[in-house]
This record gives C-alpha cells, sequence and structure tokens, in this order.
C-alpha cells in the first residue's frame, strides 16, 4: 500500500480543501447566473455571457494578476475587505479557493445553463398556471429537473479546481501548508535538484485523484439518471 509523504499528504488536504471549497461557494451562484442567462431576457445579458466565460479565454496567469490586483491586501475589494471584516484571500489557502472557483466558475454555469435550458417550459408553465409562484416553479420544477446538470457542472469545476495552477501561483504564491496544492507541489519539486522521484509520485497521485473524480462523476451520472427515469 502507497504511503504517503508529508508533502504529498498536505498537498492532497490542501488540493481537496480548496477545490470543495471553491465549488461550495460558487454553486449558489453559478446557479443564478446559468438561470439568468437561459431564462431571462435584459440589457447586458451578452456582456454578462461575455465576463462569466473570460477565465476560459485568459491565461491563468492574468487571472491571477487581477486576482491580485483587486483582491489583494491593498487592492481595491481585498483591500476594504480587509479593513471591515479583517478577510484577507492573498497568500492563503482561502485566497487558492478565490482562484480555483473564478477559473472554473464558466464550466459550472455552462454545464448549468445547458440543463435549465433543456427543461420543457411547458412544464414550468403548467406548474405556474397551477398557482405557484416564479419562486415556487425555480425550486419545485426547475432545479430538480435540472439536477443532471447540476451534477454535471459540480463535477467539472471540482476536477478543473484540482488542476488548477497558474491564477493559484500568481495570486497566493507557493506556501507550504498553506497554498501549496498538488499542482503546486507539483512545480515546486520540478525546479529543485533531484526532485525527479517526487515528482513522479505526486504526478501519479494527481493522476489517481482525477480518475477518482471521473468515476465518481459518472456513478453520480448514473444515479441520478435511473433516479429521473423512476
Amino acid at each position: 500500500m502507497l504511503t504517503l509523504s508529508p508533502l504529498e499528504a498536505e498537498a492532497l488536504r490542501l488540493s481537496l480543501l480548496v477545490s470543495f471549497t471553491a465549488v461550495t461557494c460558487s454553486l449558489p451562484f453559478g446557479i443564478f447566473i446559468a438561470w439568468l442567462l437561459a431564462r431571462r431576457r435584459f440589457p447586458g445579458k451578452i456582456l454578462l455571457d461575455g465576463l462569466v466565460h473570460l477565465p476560459l479565454v485568459l491565461p491563468p496567469v492574468a487571472v491571477g494578476y487581477l486576482l491580485l490586483v483587486t483582491m489583494g491586501r491593498h487592492g481595491l475589494i481585498g483591500g476594504w475587505l480587509h479593513d471591515v471584516f479583517g478577510l484577507t484571500f492573498a497568500f492563503n489557502w482561502k485566497g487558492a479557493a478565490l482562484a480555483s472557483a473564478v477559473i472554473s466558475f464558466p464550466l459550472l454555469v455552462r454545464a448549468v445553463r445547458l440543463s435549465i435550458e433543456a427543461v420543457d417550459r411547458g412544464v414550468e408553465a403548467a406548474a405556474a398556471s397551477l398557482g405557484a409562484g416564479p419562486r415556487d416553479v425555480f425550486f419545485t420544477v426547475t432545479l430538480p429537473l435540472s439536477l443532471p446538470g447540476i451534477a454535471a457542472g459540480i463535477i467539472l469545476a471540482f476536477a478543473r479546481s484540482l488542476s488548477e495552477f497558474g491564477a493559484t501561483i500568481t495570486f497566493v504564491a507557493s506556501i507550504p501548508g498553506e497554498t501549496r496544492t498538488l499542482p503546486v507541489a507539483l512545480y515546486a519539486v520540478t525546479q529543485s535538484a533531484g526532485g525527479d522521484a517526487e515528482a513522479l509520485r505526486l504526478c501519479i497521485l494527481s493522476v489517481a485523484l482525477a480518475l477518482a473524480t471521473l468515476i465518481a462523476a459518472d456513478w453520480m451520472a448514473r444515479r441520478l439518471e435511473k433516479r429521473m427515469k423512476g
């Protein structure tokens, strides 16, 4: 049985913590934005859609730099959060979670939006005609029927968060025990002399974690599909 070294165990723990936090915190916003883009018409919709998908086309390092400028301790938003709430994102694990959330957010929104668009509007209209308000229609009809897409979005965002590197190292650097996730740890050991063996172990650990995520995604999709058909 493979025994993890302290470096590997710490990197794995941080990766799971960062990815779980990133997906959990961004999920409500992702569902709302996806519903807004799928079901509403409003001025600036194209601009919002473009902003949501911007992290997909920007270099991750550029995203990390923008986060550092805006969310750093002396940034426009980060400085206010620090002064008012004592909350700091730069150079700690919360910043790594924020970077992962920003990078993975477009994948989450895209999957959920496609699922919501696939929901028959006639079913929603029927619920409304029976007296359900917009909130009731969303929570009792739209959201349950969109669960497969939401599950897919969660898995995609979680997997992307696990592999996030560029924005993370730019925004929060590589701090052992604080921001050194698996990709950052792998990069760090490749830059040190004699780190080939450790780099290989970290690479194998990353592959194993990615495969486990994909298997879990397939299992969840099958369960949800069976439940929806039932």
